[in-house]
């Protein structure tokens, strides 16, 4: 599988002191940061979290660092790059492809997005300089064009994010890579913008 097509990405990603290095654990998806350094630098910028005593990267976060240029992520016997390290996780995960397209496009428009409540391909997702000051506001969760949703279980994953007190966006990806948002309310949803993923003089997006 090749890469996604590189674009523009904000300041947010520019200002990294110098490069993480983390390790692909043998066993499952385990994306370890060892070194204080690295994880004080990815806690500053809302990436990874600590699970007992280890630092851990989501796998979309670590396929985001990667493909940045941000990450040196070592494997059993060599560094794995962008293709290696998605067809690893596609073994695991079918939908990491959609979870990556939407986490790399919030990023690039400076939301910090964290691992959603299990409405499918989801993420909480914060407002610009409120992570770690307030809840987040958001709950987006990601569909691929053509695919078909019940309208039962989005009511009910509508009606469940309204009782958390955020609020509800879909994130439509495109066959051709764009990312389409929809504001949703309990039965119908609005469509707020339109953004393409080539777009690169549009960094800003409200929700």
């Amino acid at each position: 599988m090749s890469s996604p097509p590189a674009y523009s990405f904000s300041s947010d990603n520019s200002d990294f002191p110098y490069l993480i290095e983390a390790v692909m654990a043998t066993r499952g998806l385990k994306i370890v940061v060892e070194e204080s350094r690295f994880q004080d630098q990815l806690r500053n910028k809302g990436f990874g979290d600590k699970e007992d005593s280890e630092y851990l990267l989501k796998p979309y976060e670590a396929l985001y660092l990667v493909y940045t240029k941000r990450l040196i992520l070592k494997g059993i016997r060599n560094n794995l790059d962008f293709d290696s390290l998605i067809e690893l996780i596609l073994k695991h995960d079918k939908d990491i492809l959609t979870k990556f397209l939407i986490y790399r496009d919030l990023r690039s428009r400076g939301y910090i997005a964290k691992e959603g409540f299990g409405f499918g391909v989801d993420f909480r997702v914060y407002e610009r300089g409120e992570f770690e000051k307030k809840a987040s506001r958001y709950i987006v969760f990601g569909l691929n064009e053509g695919i078909n949703m019940k309208a039962n279980n989005f009511s009910v994953a509508i009606e469940q994010i309204g009782k958390m007190g955020k609020e509800g966006v879909i994130a439509v990806v495109e066959r051709r890579g764009g990312i389409i948002y929809y504001k949703v309310a309990k039965t119908r949803f609005i469509e707020k913008k339109i953004m393409a993923q080539d777009n690169d003089n549009n960094n800003n997006i409200d929700f």
